[in-house]
């Protein structure tokens, strides 16, 4: 895989926080589209984000987190999908791309736990993070495209 370190810009984000089950996802992820297309926020001109808090394979169902993000430059007002105004920092970050489903992000696990061991680069406090390149109902799973974020120091 071709690692490359970036200089991630920072972004301002609208958020759904998922909190449950990994097979949950998609109900929080739905939320997030229902407020998208009710704001006018389409996916061909604001970047799709998911930061990863836990890996699913270790967190108990219960205490996973994760939250599904758009990139928005305005404070989002209450509404009644939940969506919140975060922010994504800018910095140094390792970027590595994933080619297929996103249901198993393999490039994420390798970046972690074979690249990072190696690479003589250290963690920020902040989690792994995706950017979905390519999001909608048209986009099969051979053709999805995710970019895969390890913030560094």
């Amino acid at each position: 895989m071709n690692v490359e370190i970036i200089e991630f810009t920072e972004t301002k984000v609208a958020a759904v926080e998922h909190r449950g089950a990994p097979e949950r996802e998609y109900e929080s992820a739905s939320k997030l589209i229902v407020w998208r297309k009710a704001n006018r926020v389409p996916p061909d001109r604001h970047q799709t984000y998911g930061v990863h808090y836990d890996d699913p394979r270790t967190t108990p169902p219960d205490q996973y987190r994760v939250d599904f993000c758009v990139s928005w430059d305005a404070d989002v007002p209450p509404n009644p999908q939940g969506v919140l105004s975060k922010v994504l920092p800018g910095g140094r970050c390792a970027r590595v791309r994933h080619h297929g489903s996103r249901e198993n992000v393999t490039a994420a696990l390798w970046l972690c736990e074979v690249w990072l061991p190696h690479s003589g680069e250290a963690r920020r406090d902040f989690p792994l993070f995706f950017h979905y390149v390519n999001v909608g109902p048209d986009v099969t799973d051979a053709e999805m495209i995710t970019d895969v974020y390890l913030p560094l120091l």
